[in-house]
Formats: C-alpha cells, sequence, structure tokens
C-alpha cells in the first residue's frame, strides 16, 4: 500500500479490520450456540446436535437458513414501527461494544493497531453505555408486541437489567481505581508486569470485584438462573413471543453476542486480556512481532471460551430464581457488597500510594 496517501492506507486498513472482526465475531454468536448445545447434551447425558456435518459442525448454517427462510408474521394490532426497531437496538448494542475491545497485543501497520477497532480513553464507558443501551429493544420490543407475556417478560428484563446495572457498574470501580485509567488498553497493561500474579482478580484483591461482576453479568445477558424475562414455563418466550424469522434470530444473536461482551470484559479487567499468565517468561524465545500477536490472541480467545463454558455449565446446574429472590439478591446483597468493595479498594490504594 506504498503508493497509496497515508489516509487512504489509514482507511482502507480500518475498514478490513472492521469486517474482519465482525464476520469472526457473527461466526462465534453462531458457534457458541451450537457449544452450548453440545456441553449441554453432554452434561445430561445425551448428544445434541449431531447429524448436520461431522459431529453436527454444521447445525448453525443450517439453523440460520431455516431462520432466513421461515415466513416474517407481523401480528394485528402492533406498533409495527416499533416492532421492527426493536431487534435492531438490541443486536447493534450487542455487537457495538467489540469495537473498544482490545483482542491482542498491539501490532501497528502503518500506523494502524490490528488487534482492536478504536482505543479510546473511555473505553470502559463505552462498553457500559452500549450494554446499557440495549435494554430499549428489550422494552419497545414488550410493549410494542400487543402480547400480555411478551409485556411481562420486557417489564421483568428491564426492571432486572436495571438493577443489576448498579452493581455490576460499582464491581469495575475497584479495577478503575487501580489502573487509574478508563481505557481497556490501558488496564490491560497495569496487570501484564508479572503474569497471571499482577492480574485483578489475584494480585489485585479484586476477587469480590469480580463475583459481583460476575453474578452482574449473568442477570445482565438474562441467563440462568436469571433468565427470568424468558421464562419459558410462565411467559412462552417472554418478550420474544411474537418475534419469528430474522427477526427472532436478531435477538437470538444479541443474547449469544453479550455472553461474549461479557466474556471480554471480564478478561480484560480482571484476567490481564490478552497477556500470558506467565508474564515475560517466554519474550526471549517469542519475541518476533507475528508471534508475539499471534500468542496473545490464542490466549485472549482462551479465556473468553472458559468464560463461555462457565456460563453453560452454570445453565445445566441451577434452577431459576424466584422473582422476589432475584430482586433481593441484586440490592440488599450485591449493591451494598460492590459499595464495600469499593471503600476497601480505596483505603488500600490510598495507603500504598
Amino acid at each position: 500500500m506504498s503508493h497509496l496517501s497515508p489516509f487512504l492506507t489509514f482507511l482502507i486498513l480500518n475498514v478490513l479490520k472492521i469486517v474482519v472482526v465482525l464476520m469472526i465475531t457473527l461466526t462465534a454468536v453462531a458457534y457458541t450456540v451450537l457449544l452450548e448445545r453440545k456441553v449441554l447434551g453432554r452434561m445430561q447425558n445425551r448428544w445434541g446436535p449431531s447429524r448436520v456435518g461431522p459431529g453436527g459442525i454444521l447445525q448453525p448454517l443450517v439453523d440460520g437458513a431455516k431462520l432466513f427462510l421461515k415466513e416474517d408474521l407481523m401480528p394485528l394490532a402492533i406498533a409495527q414501527p416499533l416492532f421492527i426497531v426493536a431487534p435492531i437496538i438490541a443486536l447493534s448494542c450487542a455487537l457495538i461494544s467489540i469495537a473498544v475491545v482490545p483482542f491482542g497485543a498491539v501490532t501497528r501497520v502503518n500506523g494502524v493497531d490490528l488487534f482492536q477497532i478504536a482505543d479510546l480513553n473511555i473505553g470502559l464507558l463505552i462498553i457500559l453505555g452500549a450494554t446499557s443501551i440495549g435494554v430499549y429493544g428489550i422494552a419497545l420490543s414488550g410493549w410494542a408486541s400487543n402480547n400480555k407475556f411478551s409485556l411481562l417478560g420486557s417489564l421483568r428484563a428491564t426492571s432486572q437489567m436495571i438493577s443489576y446495572e448498579l452493581a455490576l457498574g460499582l464491581s469495575l470501580v475497584g479495577v478503575v481505581l487501580r489502573a487509574q485509567s478508563l481505557s481497556l488498553r490501558e488496564i490491560v497493561n497495569s496487570q501484564s508486569a508479572h503474569g497471571a500474579l499482577s492480574w485483578n482478580v489475584f494480585g489485585g484483591f479484586q476477587i469480590i470485584g469480580f463475583f459481583i461482576y460476575l453474578m452482574a453479568a449473568y442477570a445482565e445477558t438474562n441467563r440462568s438462573p436469571f433468565d427470568l424475562p424468558e421464562a419459558e414455563s410462565e411467559l412462552v418466550a417472554g418478550y420474544h413471543t411474537e418475534y419469528s424469522s430474522m427477526k427472532f434470530a436478531m435477538f437470538f444473536m444479541s443474547e449469544y453476542a453479550n455472553m461474549i461482551t461479557v466474556g471480554c470484559v471480564a478478561t480484560l479487567l480482571f484476567f490481564g486480556g490478552a497477556a500470558s499468565p506467565f508474564g515475560h517468561i517466554f519474550d526471549d524465545y517469542l519475541n518476533t512481532p507475528i508471534f508475539h500477536g499471534i500468542f496473545s490472541v490464542l490466549w485472549f480467545v482462551a479465556k473468553i471460551f472458559s468464560f463461555l463454558l462457565l456460563y453453560i455449565w452454570v445453565r445445566a446446574t441451577l434452577p431459576r430464581f424466584r422473582y422476589d429472590q432475584l430482586m433481593a439478591f441484586g440490592w440488599k446483597f450485591l449493591l451494598p457488597l460492590a459499595m464495600a468493595n469499593i471503600v476497601l479498594t480505596s483505603l488500600v490504594t490510598a495507603l500504598r500510594a
């Protein structure tokens, strides 16, 4: 690209990066669904999908084609513009967060970092803001559907997400206090000195913050045991009862994209991001930029994969909360615990200064 102007080179590299990251994310969403079905099958002593392709590996493609080809039903007496825009809001907000995630070590080509779309100094706030706006998609879907089950599901989801958003945001304050930055790249760099011993969850004594984050993240993504907005035994399918075809698929994709985002944020804030758990021990052997970049991405993917397995394990193991238990757990336990964690972290940070 030496004959192109610097701006054009910058633009082409960034557009390519966005396209590649979007394609990888959507593929990961599809195969996370397959992973969940296979792992749940094994945990429940059954096979899971096994007919389409070797070991069922082509099942996500068939499911996607089926949803794309199904009739797109429009119920009577719905608020049609809002009914259509709701799944678009939910999926867009789920995918926007990936833009600020650094998923590898800094590797620059013509001044463009290959492993991060946008390095913003308020990256953490961007993720929190984008995921918070996603609740509008759920709220609108329930109200616009003209269905009592959809409305109850969206009301549950809205109150649940607003309640647990407080605990989730406060659980991350301890990490920000230690890193003195809201930039995700800076937060990762602050944990890279001594490998796993420098990670916030171990060396940073943020294990309480991580526990709060994990519980709140389950509730934020409407996953078991916090899946009351989609409680099929009570509300048919919750807020997406009236949705079909690709609009249903968009809600489905947004849930799994949010799961991946939660794994990304947990990895970046508590587990050193793309940094190796062994620190700089192997730097002498892997000091070339190519190996350094590849291994950092592999470490990042392995950590997210671990979080996805934990998500699935919890779904296979725990029963659903009652709604009053869910709200009491968020307001009476997680929120005070998050505040106590901030006070404790502030005290330790001040004494070390």
